[in-house]
């Protein structure tokens, strides 16, 4: 597009939208249905509509289920306005086919790769040298909550780690409590195995295997720990957790109906619209405990070519994805979702207890980890994210049987 022409547009967009029947309206797709997803996005929302946007919500409930009917749509010739994807390798195909607008030049006007951080971000949203997506938060899946109540009224102490969660967790059932909420959807499992292999395999153990893709890793003792772990895990949950949402998960810990969950920090949003505070009513356990380290994931904005190359919606795709990034709505957005930024220059003081822990591990770029999303393509993740399931789901299946099948995936893993 003319750039002089979206610069002309950005700089005089209240005057020359709101209110005007020249706005433009976005169809914009997300999986973002919870409750405390449903108040981030509504961030997104204001702040397109007070600079002439009309955002017309396209809520698609389930992620995997979303993820299929977003890169139909697109790949099938009918693109929405803009959607919400994974940061990793989810649309890596519709890129390569040409069909999402370049946001390149914007990028390089507002200095993206100034001040998003950590800069590996931006690495899925580049091909080719040029950007096509735009990362909003950082998320991990790297945390473990607690209702702290539960243990206190029942005269035990709140754990602090992982070891000590196991520990305690047949006084809890004995009490009537679960120990640990889970969801029964492959994603949930999936992350669960995920938080696993950092926290009893090792940092060094998930470098290997995500980054190095060794099979020896995968074949290792280390390994074999982590798959024990989640055997283990498998008696701490109750009987009803299959296909359970990952929301009604976390509102049993925020009932009190469980003691803990193994959840993303997207958790946060559910404690925050429920009136618990961070500290007081829940704790947060990053690496549950055990190893203060953030694999950032997390989410980012796609701008599907509108039919015809549409110069008024892609002028509109642009200006929706500047305001993404900006320090207002940053702060904004991330506060509600319980994300992290993806500025670094920004004043995130109001952020609750649990989010400053995570801001204060973003620090040492040491503790910054790629996400599955990034290191794997969508095959190798779903054949992952299939064995682990089945692990989980079936008690019989052995520890050094499902390893076996695990050290097959890395060996073939892109």
């Amino acid at each position: 597009m003319n750039i002089r022409l979206f610069t002309a547009a950005l700089a005089t967009s209240v005057a020359l939208f709101s209110g005007s029947a020249k706005a433009v309206e976005l169809e914009v797709t997300h999986w973002w249905t919870s409750g405390g997803e449903a108040a981030a996005v509504a961030e997104f929302a204001k702040a397109a509509e007070a600079n002439g946007i009309t955002w017309k919500d396209g809520a698609i409930a389930g992620g995997d289920n979303a993820r299929q009917i977003i890169l139909s749509r697109i790949s099938g010739g009918d693109p929405m306005g803009a959607t919400q994807l994974n940061t990793g390798r989810d649309a890596e195909d519709l890129v390569k086919a040409g069909l999402m607008t370049d946001l390149t030049a914007l990028a390089e006007k507002e200095g993206w790769k100034d001040f998003i951080r950590p800069s590996k971000l931006l690495e899925p949203c580049t091909y080719e040298g040029k950007i096509y997506c735009v990362p909003v938060n950082i998320h991990s899946f790297q945390w473990m909550w607690l209702n702290r109540k539960v243990f206190e009224d029942n005269g035990l102490p709140v754990p602090t780690n992982w070891a000590e969660f196991v520990a305690e967790a047949p006084k809890l059932k004995e009490k009537g409590v679960t120990p640990l909420a889970v969801g029964g959807e492959p994603w949930q499992i999936n992350g669960m195995a995920g938080v696993f292999q950092i926290a009893i395999g090792g940092v060094d153990l998930y470098k290997k295997i995500q980054i190095e893709k060794s099979a020896d890793a995968a074949a290792s003792a280390e390994m074999t720990k982590v798959f024990q772990a989640l055997a283990d895990a498998r008696g701490l949950v109750d009987d009803g957790f299959v296909g359970r949402a990952w929301n009604d998960a976390t509102s049993m810990v925020i009932t009190g109906k469980a003691g803990a969950q193994i959840m993303g920090d997207w958790a946060q949003g559910e404690f925050s619209v429920a009136g618990q505070v961070a500290g007081k009513d829940y704790d947060c356990l990053p690496g549950l405990g055990m190893q203060a380290v953030l694999d950032t994931g997390g989410d980012a904005f796609y701008f599907p070519k509108p039919k015809g190359d549409n110069k008024e919606v892609v002028e509109a795709q642009l200006k929706l994805a500047s305001l993404l990034v900006s320090k207002e709505t940053q702060v904004a957005f991330n506060l509600k979702k319980g994300s992290l930024p993806i500025r670094g220059d920004i004043d995130m003081n109001a952020a609750n207890a649990c989010m400053q822990k995570g801001i204060k591990i973003l620090e040492d770029p040491a503790n910054i980890l790629p996400s599955g999303e990034q290191s794997f393509n969508s095959d190798t993740q779903k054949q992952m994210e299939d064995l682990w399931v089945e692990f989980f789901n079936t008690p019989e299946m052995s520890v050094e049987d499902a390893q076996a099948r695990y050290v097959d995936i890395i060996k073939e893993a892109n």
